[in-house]
């Protein structure tokens, strides 16, 4: 704690102003990736915030640390994620969001090999609407504009995807970036378990309206 106060109190009154900052987004937002989409300048460039961040990295780390948090950088795909040691203040989903969050993970997989430099992958709200649908993943095979507009914002909140536009958020019109971040949050494990729980449930249904033809 003495290092860490001894750190700390080196810093200049700006730095000290943007150590505080940087924590505080971190603990509101979860995830900071290397690179930020600029709508305006249609370019992806480097996130100053995270910069910011490394720089503090190991002074960050401590002060997490001692409050029960992890912090780590991934080096290769360039995203820094912020998780409670003890499963505490976690963000609940709601059904549509998980299952919108899924949908975007299995295209990542699909696509990120011819991703950009910055381990972005590039899509659309329609087609991850689409793809859901395929995969037997909505009610009645439709979704409603609340549903698409929640499950955006809440993934863009916590910096899993931004859009590439610089107006609002749309149900339907948006092109979207899906982010490295989403690696931290699913695993290969969990996108392979996904996979095999929709084939179990795709083979389930035809042969339960065999069964009913056969009754009737």
């Amino acid at each position: 704690m003495i290092t860490l106060d001894k750190e700390y109190n080196a810093l200049s009154n700006s730095d000290k102003n943007e150590f505080r900052r940087i924590a505080n987004y971190l603990l509101s937002h979860t995830y900071l990736n290397k690179y930020k989409y600029n709508p305006a300048q249609e370019i992806t460039l480097p996130n100053k915030d995270y910069q910011l961040a490394i720089r503090f990295f190991n002074l960050l780390k401590e002060y997490f640390h001692i409050t029960g948090w992890r912090l780590e950088n991934d080096d290769v795909y360039g995203f820094i994620s912020l998780i409670n040691t003890f499963d505490n203040n976690r963000f609940r989903m709601e059904q549509f969001t998980t299952l919108f969050l899924y949908t975007c993970r299995l295209i990542y997989e699909e696509q990120r090999e011819q991703s950009s430099s910055s381990h972005t992958v590039l899509t659309k709200t329609h087609d991850i609407i689409i793809k859901m649908s395929t995969l037997g993943l909505l009610k009645n095979g439709k979704s409603s504009q609340k549903e698409r507009l929640e499950a955006q914002r809440a993934l863009a909140h916590y910096n899993i995807i931004e859009k590439m536009e610089t107006t609002a958020w749309e149900p339907d019109g948006n092109r979207i970036l899906i982010l490295p971040s989403i690696l931290s949050i699913i695993s290969n494990q969990d996108i392979n378990n996904m996979m095999r729980e929709i084939e179990e449930l795709q083979i389930e249904i035809p042969e339960q309206d065999d069964r009913q033809e056969d009754a009737e």
